[in-house]
């Protein structure tokens, strides 16, 4: 991959991305973070990419417009856990307290520490929900991985290895553990067919809250930076 900006007020970086199999140049707006990705044929200038989104640039600033305002984690920000909102404010000691709607940390180097912090909860609260849904369906799976994922919230491979966005532990719990049961559902069923669907209702039940909140405010959930 390659980086490059497009000129304006504000500059947009330009991800650019070759592909053997691109037979055009194709452009994308991530409604998560707001990346513009150009995906272009193998032997494309990048300049031609370039000029391709200059082409566009009215419509992507009007959808960058749409994109929630990045928010840099620090002392004084207000950042949701389980769908709540806290306050950081600052703390003594390398620990994170968390309580009342205040989230105590050391002021040095505080968004890594809180990410840390909130990738150990998250951890915590997807392993006892996969566990959960998994014991419902009487299944088990291999592994589970956390990551910063753009296009998905969760996934399971044919391994039985389960991976959930970490940002998950922002959402309001239900959500969280919908998509648990929705990974863990895979377990039985690989697809999206209607036997899929009936099993998250049977280990979860009514999905279709949760389903419409990642819906509405999941890319809300990737506007918090802590690096």
């Amino acid at each position: 991959m390659t980086d490059l900006n497009l000129p304006g007020d504000p500059i947009i970086p330009l991800v650019l991305r070759r592909s053997a199999r691109a037979r055009r140049i194709s452009l994308r707006v991530s409604s998560l973070d707001g990346r513009v990705t150009l995906t272009i044929p193998e032997g494309v200038a990048d300049q031609v990419a370039v000029d391709f989104a200059a082409q566009k640039e009215v419509w992507i600033r009007k959808h960058l417009q749409k994109q929630p305002d990045a928010v840099q984690v620090g002392i004084g920000t207000v950042l949701p856990i389980d769908g709540v909102r806290h306050e950081v404010r600052q703390g003594q000691g390398r620990t994170v307290f968390c309580a009342d709607g205040v989230l105590h940390v050391s002021a040095r180097n505080s968004g890594i520490v809180i990410e840390r912090y909130l990738k150990e909860l998250a951890r915590e609260r997807l392993v006892g929900a996969s566990d959960l849904y998994a014991a419902r369906l009487g299944q088990s799976y291999s592994r589970i991985t956390l990551r910063d994922t753009r296009s998905r919230w969760g996934s399971c491979s044919s391994q039985k290895a389960l991976m959930y966005s970490w940002r998950l532990i922002l959402a309001p719990p239900q959500v969280l553990r919908y998509v648990a049961a929705h990974e863990v559902a895979h377990l039985l069923e690989m697809n999206h067919s209607a036997a899929f669907w009936n099993k998250v209702s049977e280990i979860f039940g009514d999905y279709a809250p949760p389903r419409k909140w990642l819906r509405l405010h999941g890319a809300e959930l990737h506007r918090y930076r802590f690096r």
